[in-house]
């Protein structure tokens, strides 16, 4: 009573202090979750701009809407790229002063099919009326009901950001040009030919044994070009699946259900009934081709007589029973034809007439039942089906309905083997039939195999105990070998990724191992639909560069390539050709009427500094050791044959240009946005 008594009277004391307590919780937690931290409020920000979340993530909802099995990942790192180029993009139209007025944004609306031919818009001669078109847009925006006007407004800011941007690229692409000289200097380079001598000792010739890389030259040598190894930030994790599985005594307790419900299969009058009563799939009463049968089981399956049962077997991950309910003949055809189409006829390009069409499918008609096994040759060389043609004219598994009725007609009530022209709205059609199939119709319970809730719980249990066992033991790989478990690296994760190989969508572990409250060496269980992840944060990469187990596959041999050099250089000994080619043991090739364009040594392959040396070199000179892209060279030059003067260099003056101004538009984004100050935090999303 005495320690109640003073709770009671220090109570005041005690709600102060629970409070504060609670303060102090709630704080820590707004900050942690970004109340007081702009990032978490921000999707990432774009030269100082903020992509703000709650706009972005309606963007990347309506972009997941409009796209088909788009994933939300995906959506989200589509909505990214729309949102940086629309800001730094934006940036660039307002320091040029680019902008539409009205005028320019009516023709623009006028290109727009959906406005320009809506019959609303049209005057008495069909034409677009724009004071019909205005009258709409000031009735909109006066009525009651906003909504439709504020969408009109959405709709005309990507309309003019649409015409800026097309105004944007106009003047990119005014500002490439081509010089005579230039279009002079693409003609040398593709028709001056060099004749020379060569010597080439390849790097393979060198064992890789000899050239050990480090982690730290690989670095090193990327930092020598940050540009071109650039990386965004990246996480690696070990993890383990725990598989969700079935024991034995669980498959054998189903194999146990499966055959009593076998027993009873055998006498049910109403096959789709008892199908839907037992089965985790319902009843389908398609006519299936054998085709269409499980691969394993099609001879068993096709071939039962009716009202036979076949099973247990197991497909897609079910228990299976079936029993054969009938069976139809001829209830698909495999066809082959030659489409001779006439002008004016339905999707035709054809100049033919129609007559000259019907005389061609007769003509072809009398070939191809001379000699049958020549129709695909045929059919590939004169139909005008180009969904058929390639492959010889053929359509295999047609149902009844499938083509139009005169072809269907014909290929349904003849024999194999029959040839003949049917003409439909299409053209003329010289038909073979070749095959037709039966179909059969199968009632299959399918049960899906799955653990007991006693399997659940003992896989569930030995995943929490391998948790706790790695999160206690720092070798992991130790501990999952102990389980009997196989330990999977994931390498080069980026914030906004979304899968992981070998276990698919797994957006929160990637979430997991870039927030900053997850330490390297952390350990976390994860649900997934196969069961159970325990997974370990290995590794951060947060230099800019590319992870080194990634780097190391292009660079490593770049550097030993280098490594390789300086050995191969000291056994090249001389300065004529002759005295290095008995130093090193190579023999001495001939090059002919290589150019620069395309710079290709026979048997060796694409050498520019070689070749670009040869040209250079005075007849008869000899060079210094050059390091090439397979080996180290050293050339003789003998000749450059220079080609002949031409009237005018038209044609390469408008290739060059045509082909620099389609690159220019893309690649000024490009250096626009290596040069933008980006942040991005989709990680936290």
């Amino acid at each position: 009573m005495a320690v109640l008594s003073k709770i009671r009277q220090r109570s005041f004391f005690l709600i102060i202090i629970i409070a504060l307590a609670l303060f102090s919780f709630v704080l820590a937690d707004v900050i942690q979750s970004g109340t007081f931290n702009s990032s978490t409020n921000n999707v990432g920000s774009v030269n100082g701009t903020d992509i703000e979340a709650q706009e972005f993530m309606q963007n990347v909802s309506m972009i997941e809407k409009q796209g088909q099995g788009t994933t939300s990942t995906q959506a989200m790192n589509s909505a990214w790229e729309q949102e940086v180029r629309k800001i730094i993009l934006s940036s660039e139209f307002e320091k040029l002063g680019l902008k539409i007025g009205n005028e320019q944004l009516i023709n623009v609306i006028k290109q727009n099919p959906n406005l320009a031919q809506n019959p609303q818009f049209l005057n008495a001669a069909g034409q677009f009326d724009e004071n019909k078109f205005k009258e709409f847009l000031k009735g909109i925006k006066n009525a009651p009901d906003q909504s439709q006007w504020l969408e009109w407004k959405e709709f005309e800011k990507n309309i003019e950001r649409f015409a800026v941007e097309q105004m944007y690229n106009t003047m990119i692409k005014s500002g490439v040009y081509t010089t005579k000289a230039e279009g002079k200097f693409q003609y040398k380079t593709e028709n001056d030919k060099a004749d020379f001598e060569y010597i080439s000792v390849a790097f393979s010739t060198v064992n890789d044994d000899q050239v050990k890389v480090t982690d730290a030259e690989i670095i090193d040598f990327m930092k020598k070009s940050p540009k071109k190894y650039k990386s965004d930030n990246t996480t690696s994790i070990d993890f383990v699946l725990v598989e969700n599985k079935p024991s034995k005594e669980d498959e054998q307790a189903m194999l146990s259900s499966i055959g009593e419900i076998r027993a009873k299969f055998d006498s049910v009058a109403n096959v789709g009934e008892f199908v839907n009563a037992n089965s985790d799939i319902k009843f389908d009463s398609t006519y299936l081709a054998k085709k269409d049968l499980p691969l394993d089981y099609q001879e068993q399956l096709f071939n039962l007589p009716v009202n036979a049962i076949y099973g247990p077997y197991v497909f897609n991950g079910h228990q299976c029973i079936s029993r054969m309910i009938k069976r139809k003949s001829n209830a698909s055809v495999k066809a082959s034809h030659i489409l001779l189409a006439y002008k004016g006829a339905p999707q035709s390009s054809a100049t033919r007439t129609k007559e000259e069409a019907q005389a061609l499918a007769n003509d072809l008609l009398a070939q191809a039942k001379a000699n049958p096994g020549n129709f695909a040759m045929l059919a590939m060389t004169n139909s005008d089906d180009p969904g058929s043609k390639n492959n010889g004219g053929e359509y295999d598994n047609i149902m009844p309905g499938q083509m139009v009725p005169k072809f269907n007609d014909f290929v349904f009530n003849n024999p194999i083997g029959t040839i003949g022209v049917v003409e439909t709205e299409y053209g003329f059609h010289v038909i073979k039939v070749l095959d037709k199939y039966d179909a059969v119709l199968m009632g299959t319970v399918a049960q899906k195999i799955q653990p007991s809730e006693a399997t659940i719980d003992a896989i569930y249990t030995k995943a929490s105990q391998l948790e706790a066992d790695a999160n206690e033991n720092k070798d992991f790989a130790a501990v999952a070998k102990k389980a009997g478990l196989e330990l999977v690296p994931a390498t080069n994760l980026k914030g906004f990724d979304e899968y992981i190989q070998g276990i698919g969508s797994q957006r929160e572990i990637i979430r997991w191992s870039f927030n900053k409250d997850t330490e390297i060496g952390d350990v976390r269980r994860f649900d997934v639909p196969q069961g159970f992840v325990i997974a370990k944060l290995k590794d951060r990469n947060e230099t800019g560069l590319l992870p080194i187990d990634i780097a190391r596959q292009s660079v490593e041999p770049l550097i030993k390539n280098q490594k390789k050099a300086e050995i191969i250089k000291k056994k090249m000994n001389g300065s004529s050709l002759e005295a290095v080619a008995k130093s090193s043991g190579a023999s001495i090739q001939i090059a002919t009427s290589i150019s620069l364009k395309a710079p290709v040594l026979p048997n060796i392959g694409n050498e520019p500094k070689v070749v670009g040396k040869a040209f250079g070199l005075a007849s008869g000179k000899t060079s210094e050791i050059i390091e090439g892209n397979s080996g180290m060279f050293m050339v003789r030059a003998k000749t450059v044959t220079k080609a002949p003067e031409v009237t005018s260099y038209a044609t390469y003056i408008t290739q060059d240009r045509s082909q620099n101004q389609s690159y220019a538009i893309s690649k000024a984004y490009i250096a626009l946005k290596d040069k933008a100050e980006i942040k991005d935090y989709r990680a936290n999303f």
